[in-house]
C-alpha cells in the first residue's frame, strides 16, 4: 500500500514550504530575480539548497510563486481600494495613490514586480497581472463616465494607458530612492492619471 503523509507532516511540510516562499521574497526584494539563486534562497531560509527542490521542482517554479504572491496581494490592495467608498474619481485617484505609495515603500520589490529582468516563466505572470490591473482601471473608469464624471472614451484603452504609465512613472524612483521627493511624486503621478482618464481639475 502506499505511503500517505499524516496530517502533521501535511502540516510541516506546508509551513516549511509557506517559509521558503517568504525568503525568497526577501531575497527577491534585496537583489532581483537573476541574483536569487536556489542557493541564496536556501540559506535565507536556512536549508540546504536540495531541499528546495522538495516544494518546487524549479528556481522558476519557485519565482512565479514569488511574483504571484507579491502581485497578487497588490492587486487586491487595489481592487479594494478602487471598489471602496467614493465616486468613482475619487476611487481611481486614492487607488493611483495607494498603489504608488506602496511601491515606494517596498521599492526592492516593487522593482522587482514591476521592471527587474526575470526569466520567461515570470515575465509571462507580469503579463498577465498587467491585464488584471487594466481591468481593475477600466472598471473605475466606465463607472466614471456612467456617472457622468468622465468624458466618453474607450476605458480599455485608458485604463491600458493609466497601468503602463504609473508603472512606467515609478521605475526611476525605484531604482533610485529620494525620500524628499516623494510627496510630489504621489501627487504629480495622481494628477496626471486623472488628466489621463479626462477627469475635471479639482477646483
Amino acid at each position: 500500500m502506499a505511503y500517505r503523509k499524516t496530517p502533521a507532516e501535511m502540516r510541516r511540510l506546508e509551513a516549511a514550504r509557506e517559509r521558503l516562499v517568504a525568503c525568497a521574497t526577501v531575497v527577491v526584494a534585496e537583489v532581483g530575480w537573476s541574483q536569487a539563486s536556489v542557493t541564496a534562497v536556501a540559506d535565507s531560509a536556512g536549508i540546504a539548497a536540495g531541499s528546495v527542490y522538495q516544494h518546487f521542482p524549479s528556481k522558476a517554479a519557485l519565482a512565479v510563486e514569488v511574483f504571484r504572491r507579491a502581485a497578487g496581494r497588490e492587486v487586491d490592495v487595489l481592487g479594494e481600494v478602487l471598489h471602496g467608498p467614493g465616486d468613482p474619481v475619487e476611487r481611481l485617484s486614492q487607488g493611483v495613490e495607494v498603489f504608488a505609495r506602496r511601491a515606494l515603500e517596498n521599492r526592492g520589490l516593487a522593482y522587482a514586480l514591476l521592471a527587474a529582468p526575470a526569466e520567461p516563466a515570470v515575465g509571462a505572470e507580469r503579463l498577465d497581472f498587467r491585464r488584471r490591473y487594466r481591468a481593475l482601471f477600466a472598471e473605475v473608469v466606465h463607472e466614471g463616465m456612467a456617472a457622468g464624471l468622465l468624458p466618453a472614451q474607450n476605458g480599455e484603452i485608458t485604463a491600458a494607458a493609466l497601468t503602463g504609465a504609473i508603472g512606467e512613472v515609478l521605475v526611476d524612483p525605484l531604482g533610485t530612492p529620494d525620500e524628499n521627493a516623494t510627496g510630489e511624486l504621489l501627487a504629480e503621478l495622481t494628477a496626471t492619471a486623472l488628466r489621463c482618464a479626462g477627469a475635471a481639475p479639482a477646483d
